[in-house]
């Protein structure tokens, strides 16, 4: 893959500190935050009481504090939900989007990349080891890079958080370095060949977690105590099923959101999220079908500008 970076700083962030932070996250989300070791990353999912997706987050542990990050989507909906049930004299929590940053840098030679942008070459053989979304922090305190590999797109590589005047100055450096920006068409591609779903486009707070997979991205304990939303999730997990759930639709012809999907006979039975040209392989959506579609299946996408076959395909993480 070819090395390039891009800006996720429109991402929402938040913080948590203090004994009590991990409790009041695990209260509240899907995964087992207090289970999550020292800079380990994880997937967990923000709920409705009726079990519908709220957010879907990615938590790490900095080892002083546990940072949160979520689609810009889904900030108000997260953000009003921590505001309402976490007391900050337990956990002290912070929205700190405004005044942090978030850099990606993906492709072949990131973790090189990185260290060299971070002013420490030595870094990168600890860069290459990390585990998927673990984490190791640089610099001075003042100063501090948290480096986490990430694992939301296709392409191997790292996303940067720091202050926004360190953002600023990493961004200089990866441009003198001559590493390009990645245009935003082909991040958007690199998402929907990862599969990863995206709030407000591929799912909403009409959404159950495992019709948008979340269960297999890793991001729900069926172990852990209670959290908000959690005997939904359990009753479909233990006893039942979800009616649809998130697929690829591979074409030869352009897809476009918001396209009705046709089964053989003509039945509706699903729609069009998100679509890419570009992902190297034809045209690419994710859609939101009925799960009996087995694999192969072809289907008809449909809307007022014409008609489009497509073949559906699992996603697998």
């Amino acid at each position: 893959m070819t090395l390039a970076w891009h800006d996720r700083s429109d991402r929402m962030r938040m913080t948590f500190a203090g004994t009590g932070a991990k409790a009041a996250l695990g209260g509240l989300l899907t995964n087992d935050i207090a289970a999550l070791g020292p800079f380990a990353g994880q997937y967990a999912a923000a709920l409705t009481p009726k079990g519908k997706v709220l957010a879907l987050c990615r938590v790490f542990d900095r080892g002083t504090d546990l940072l949160v990050d979520a689609d810009a989507a889904a900030a108000e909906g997260f953000t009003t939900m921590i505001r309402k049930f976490v007391n900050p004299r337990l956990a002290r929590y912070a929205v700190v989007t405004a005044e942090s940053g978030c850099l990606a840098v993906r492709g072949d030679g990131a973790a090189r990349a990185t260290a060299a942008a971070l002013g420490s070459l030595d870094a990168a053989p600890a860069l290459e080891g990390l585990v998927p979304l673990g984490g190791l922090t640089l610099g001075a305190p003042e100063d501090a890079v948290h480096v986490v590999r990430a694992t939301d797109h296709r392409s191997p590589g790292f996303d940067l958080f720091a202050s926004a005047g360190r953002i600023a100055v990493l961004r200089e450096a990866l441009r003198a370095a001559g590493i390009a920006e990645a245009p935003a068409t082909a991040v958007e591609a690199d998402r929907i060949a990862r599969g990863m779903p995206r709030w407000g486009v591929d799912m909403d707070a009409e959404t159950l977690p495992q019709e948008a997979l979340l269960d297999a991205l890793g991001a729900i304990s069926f172990n852990k105590g209670c959290y908000t939303g959690q005997e939904v999730v359990a009753r479909i997990h233990f006893r039942g099923h979800v009616n649809r759930q998130l697929r690829w639709l591979a074409s030869t012809q352009p897809l476009r959101p918001g396209m009705r999907v046709l089964d053989a006979a003509g039945g509706e039975v699903g729609d069009v999220r998100s679509v890419t040209d570009a992902a190297g392989r034809g045209p690419l959506a994710i859609a939101m079908v009925r799960r009996e579609l087995s694999p192969g299946s072809v289907v008809t996408a449909r809307d007022d500008r014409g008609a489009v076959a497509a073949t559906v395909e699992p996603i697998t993480y």
